[in-house]
Parts: structure tokens; sequence; C-alpha cells
């Protein structure tokens, strides 16, 4: 403590009779007796707790090391960012740093956060690998992935825990070199085993002549610590039981599996320098094929829709049970339209190569889904406002733009048009509508959040006492 105050490390000195002497204004530096308080700046390795609020979970405050760094901002290991629920566009957070002994022993051996990686709420993982480690990952281990000797030793270089031996390349002639799944290899710690299968995996692989070898090496298996086949994506480094994670936290602990998160990020965001991953609007195009199959699928279903309504006009359509005609026929219709979508989507994602960065996102599980690429390229589908077409807004009509007693697709909300292609002026003004659910969602969290307070400032005395009778503070 005497030598922190004589570096100038020490802020304050707290003398044993409650004196506070602001060390920056004391020219000689002050003899420390027993009893004083020395207090400092926060320093690489301290211990601190972050808290993201609403606190609704043990996992909303965990502990943390500090690395000290000349910015404003708190950082955050991106991976645990799931468990707080929080995000980088401008999130707050409370940082608490322990004072005492126990309490920093308490935050080591309780609070740290490899230790929680595993929630005992669904006996899982909270924490996995996320955003462009994830893609990495999931680019790396494909099996055309070739590395050059120069370009591995360099990787190696971002990994604490490698012994300094290379592995055997996998090619020697007419020059050596080693896939990403040897890479990868090099990562994984202790002799973990592990047999699960890609997202994209399909079931009839399950038995027959593929069952242990998949053509698509959608099946992933790691023997003896070594990836043997299989890409990995969110199914194997996500936050989800019987991961990689889940199996190296459960058989070599939360000190290796932490480090495995972290020597992961360094080495696959560096190899990922080297491949790159970038979105183009070429990305978000489909072929001339798509396109008509594309057109094709909105127009029968807008026949559909049509013959529907002439049915129910006509006093042919059968009501369902437990629903009026009119409501039968709002079902019937948004049914026919959201399949619309759902097929033009899956229409659109396999028109798009392996080579598709936004496929790529979508099949590592880094970000985006198929809705996400049916609404990019192929259509926007019907907008609903609590659950139901939009509804006639003026006199039996949506907008003026349209006739009325109109219920067809286009005046009730239907959007033809993909993002690319670009929004009419009232299907941007149905889409905007969907917005009502946002808004509702967070007046229902102020307006709940004020009840349950209100509920436990008014209980807050009561309690059972010993004698079991419950009581408040006037008994």
């Amino acid at each position: 403590m005497q030598e922190l105050v004589q570096r100038g490390e020490a802020k304050y000195l707290i003398r044993e009779n409650a004196d506070r002497i602001d060390l920056k204004y004391v020219k000689k530096n002050p003899v420390l007796e027993i009893g004083d308080t020395v207090e400092r700046n926060i320093r690489d390795g301290d211990l601190v707790v972050l808290n993201r609020q609403p606190s609704l979970r043990k996992e909303d405050m965990m502990g943390h090391r500090v690395k000290v760094l000349p910015w404003p901002s708190i950082r955050l290991n991106p991976s645990c960012a799931s468990p707080y629920n929080a995000n980088f566009d401008g999130d707050e957070m409370n940082m608490h740093f322990p004072q005492k002994l126990e309490t920093r022993s308490e935050v080591e051996n309780i609070l740290l956060t490899p230790r929680q990686i595993i929630t005992p709420q669904a006996n899982k993982p909270v924490m996995g690998i996320v955003q462009d480690t994830l893609v990495g990952t999931y680019k790396l281990t494909k099996r055309d992935v070739f590395l050059e000797k120069e370009q591995m030793m360099n990787l190696l270089m971002f990994l604490p825990t490698w012994d300094g031996k290379m592995p055997k390349p996998a090619i020697l002639k007419p020059r050596p070199l080693w896939t990403g799944k040897q890479l990868f290899t090099l990562i994984i710690p202790g002799n973990v085993n592990m047999m699960i299968t890609h997202s994209t995996h399909p079931d009839d692989e399950d038995e027959g002549p593929y069952k242990w070898i998949s053509p698509g090496d959608t099946k992933v298996m790691v023997e003896n610590g070594e990836l043997v086949m299989g890409i990995l994506c969110k199914k194997t480094l996500g936050a989800s039981a019987a991961s990689l994670l889940h199996i190296i936290f459960m058989e070599l602990g939360h000190e290796v599996c932490g480090r495995f998160y972290g020597n992961i990020q360094t080495v696959i965001n560096n190899w990922l320098l080297y491949e790159g991953h970038s979105i183009g609007i070429g990305d978000m195009l489909g072929d001339r094929p798509t396109y008509m199959d594309i057109q094709a699928t909105i127009q029968n279903a807008k026949e559909d829709v049509i013959e529907v309504i002439q049915k129910s006009r006509n006093d042919e359509l059968e009501p369902t049970p437990g629903n009026t005609l009119r409501q039968t026929l709002e079902n019937q219709v948004n049914r026919i339209l959201i399949d619309a979508r759902n097929e033009t989507g899956g229409s659109a994602k396999n028109s798009l190569t392996e080579f598709n960065n936004l496929k790529a996102m979508v099949v590592a599980g880094s970000s985006g889904s198929n809705v996400n690429i049916s609404q990019v390229i192929a259509c926007v589908g019907q907008q609903n406002v609590e659950g139901k077409r939009i509804p006639f807004g003026f006199r039996k009509r949506t907008l003026p733009h349209f006739i009325k007693d109109d219920f067809g697709p286009e005046s009730r909300g239907f959007v033809e048009n993909s993002y690319v292609s670009g929004l009419t002026p009232s299907e941007f003004y149905f889409h905007a509508m969907d917005r009502k659910a946002l808004i509702d969602t967070a007046v229902k969290t102020a307006n709940t959040g004020y009840i349950q307070r209100s509920l436990i400032k008014a209980m807050e005395s009561v309690m059972v006492h010993y004698d079991g009778t419950v009581q408040d503070a006037d008994r």
C-alpha cells in the first residue's frame, strides 16, 4: 500500500479518525499507519459485477475481470451480451466494484462469467458463439477450405493453448495445405467426444448408406478432441443443450470452457480477415426462373383468395366450428396469403448458392431467418394488426385508394413486392401499421412494471411469523 501511494496510483487516503486526504494535493508522500484505508483507481484484473436492468434472473448480474481501456464506454464480449439481453445500440449498464475481500471472493467463486455458462433454469448454456465468429466457424469448417503454412502459423499465434507443434498437413503435394477442420481441432481442449447433426441435416440420412458419412457434411463428429467431420453451426456452438460448449463445460470445467470461448473468437475472427464476409445487393437477387416462379405463386394465391371471397358471397362457404362466416373467410384468406409468402421464400432460398453470404448467415444461425430471405427477395407478405388483416379504417375500406367492400389481398394489407423491388405507397402504409405491436409491448411493460411495484410497496411489511400467522406492520 505504501508503494501504491509512492507510485502515485492511490487517489485518497482515509485515516482511522475518518480524515480524508486527497493525495493529488499532497506534495510529500504520507506514511501509512495501521487502520488507514487507501483508495486507488481500478486496474487490469480487478473483479467487477456488471448488471443490466431489468434484473429478472441471476444471469442479469455477473462477475467480470477488468481490462482498462482509454474510452468512456463499457465494452463487453459479444457472447456475454445474450444472458444480459444486451446489445450495442446504446444500452446502459451498472458496474459495481466490490471493496471487501469477502465480496471479491464471492464474485470470483460464485458470480464469475464462466461459472454462469450453464443455467440451472434449463440445464443448458445461456451463452454461445455469436455473430461474426459463428458465421466464420461455419465457413472455416466447410470441406473446401484450405490454409497455407504461413496462414496456419499466423493463426496459431493467436491460440494461447497451442503447444508449438504443427499437425501433419492434409495435402502434401504440390504444396502442404491444412484444412479448416484441422485448425479448429487445435482450438478444442481435452479429449472430448460428440456426435450431433448440422441444422440443415436431412432426416433420410439417419439410416441407410449415409448413416456414418454425410454427402453434405451435415453430420458433426468430434472424436478424442478432433473434428473428424461436419460443418459447425449454431446447433453445435450456440446456447443449446448437448452442444460442444455444454460438453466441454461438463467434462473439463468452467475455466477451460470460458477460455474455449475466447480462443474460438480470436482464431476464427483473425481467419475471417483472410476470408472476408460482406453482403452486397448481389446477395439479394434471385435468378430469372425464380422470379417467374414467385410471380406464379403469388398469382395463384390471389386467385384462391378471389375464389374464397366469391364462395362467401354466394353463401357456399361453411363456417368453421366456433367462428362466424366473416371470421372463417378472414382465417382462410390469411392462411392462403401466409402460405404464399412461405412458398415464395422457399423458392428464393433454394435459388441462392452456397457462396451467398446472406444464406451463409441464416444457415450458420448467426443472423437472419428464412422469413428475412423471403421478404428481401420474394415478397413481404400479409401485414397483420393484432393477428388480423388490416381492418377497414374509413367507411367500408382501408384507404381511399380502394373501392368500398373490397376484401381482396391488396386492399387488406398483402404486400406483393419484396424489399429489393420496393413497396408501393399503400403497401408502405400497411407495413408501417404493423409497428402498433411494438408500441403496445412498450406500453404494457411500463404498466405491468408500475402495477408490480405498487403491489410490492403495498405488501412489503406482510410476513409469516414464527407462530404461523400472517401479519403486516399494523399486526
